[in-house]
C-alpha cells in the first residue's frame, strides 16, 4: 500500500471520527499538504488499522504520549475528539491525564486541562466527568447487598472479578477461576448512564440471561 493510499484510508477513517474530518485535515495541513499525507496516513491510515490493539486503547496511549510531550495545541484537540468518538469515557480521558502528570510532570497537565474541559464541555458531558464505566460498575459490585440474584451467587465465589471497560457506556466483568485451564463461569455486560449501573445482562456458558433492568 502506498503513502497515498494509506493517507486516503486515514482521511476516511478521521472522516468517520469527527463530523467535518477532511475540511478539518485540509485547514490544519493547508500550509505543508505533504504532512498530512505522512502523519494522516501514518496515524490513522496504517496504524489505526492495526489490529493488535482497539481503537479506544489506541487513542489512550496516543493521548498519554501527547500530553507527555507537553503538546495542548492542535494535536491534543483533534485525539480528544478522535479518542471520545473511538469509545473513551470522558472519565478515562481525565484518568489519562492523572497517570501521565505522575510520569511527565504535573506543569504539563496543567496545561492541558483548559483545552480536555473545553473538549469535553463541547462533547456535551459534566466538568468534572462522572466516574468511568468501570469504576461505576466496581462500585455496583461492591455494594453490600447486591439485587442481582445470579450476580449474588457468583460474588460469592468470586468476590473481585475482572471488569474491563469496553465503550464509553459499557464495561463487563468475567467470573473466572485463577486456574487458566477452567473456563470462566460467566460474563456480565454493564451498560452505565451518568456514572451508574443502569443495564446488567449476564452471559452464561449454556445461555445468555435476559437483560435485567437495575432497580436501584
Amino acid at each position: 500500500m502506498t503513502f497515498q493510499d494509506l493517507h486516503a484510508q486515514g482521511e476516511t477513517t478521521f472522516a468517520a471520527l469527527v463530523p467535518g474530518g477532511a475540511q478539518r485535515l485540509a485547514e490544519i495541513f493547508r500550509v505543508a499538504p505533504d504532512l498530512a499525507e505522512m502523519a494522516v496516513g501514518t496515524v490513522y491510515g496504517h496504524l489505526h488499522s492495526r489490529p493488535a490493539l482497539d481503537p479506544r486503547t489506541r487513542q489512550a496511549v496516543a493521548l498519554a504520549a501527547i500530553l507527555a510531550a507537553g503538546v495542548d495545541g492542535t494535536p491534543l484537540a483533534v485525539h480528544l475528539r478522535t479518542g471520545l468518538a473511538s469509545g473513551l469515557a470522558p472519565g478515562e480521558i481525565v484518568e489519562i491525564l492523572l497517570e501521565t502528570a505522575a510520569f511527565a510532570g504535573f506543569p504539563r497537565a496543567v496545561s492541558a486541562l483548559p483545552r480536555i474541559e473545553r473538549a469535553l464541555g463541547d462533547a456535551g458531558g459534566p466538568v468534572p466527568p462522572d466516574p468511568t464505566p468501570r469504576a461505576a460498575v466496581l462500585d455496583w459490585l461492591r455494594a453490600p447487598v447486591n439485587p442481582h440474584p445470579t450476580l449474588r451467587s457468583l460474588l460469592e465465589t468470586w468476590p473481585l472479578p475482572a471488569v474491563q471497560t469496553t465503550a464509553a457506556d459499557q464495561a463487563v466483568a468475567v467470573f473466572a477461576d485463577s486456574d487458566p485451564a477452567v473456563p470462566p463461569r460467566a460474563v456480565v455486560h454493564f451498560r452505565v448512564r451518568q456514572g451508574e449501573v443502569t443495564e446488567v445482562t449476564v452471559l452464561a456458558a449454556a445461555a445468555p440471561e435476559a437483560t435485567v433492568d437495575d432497580g436501584r
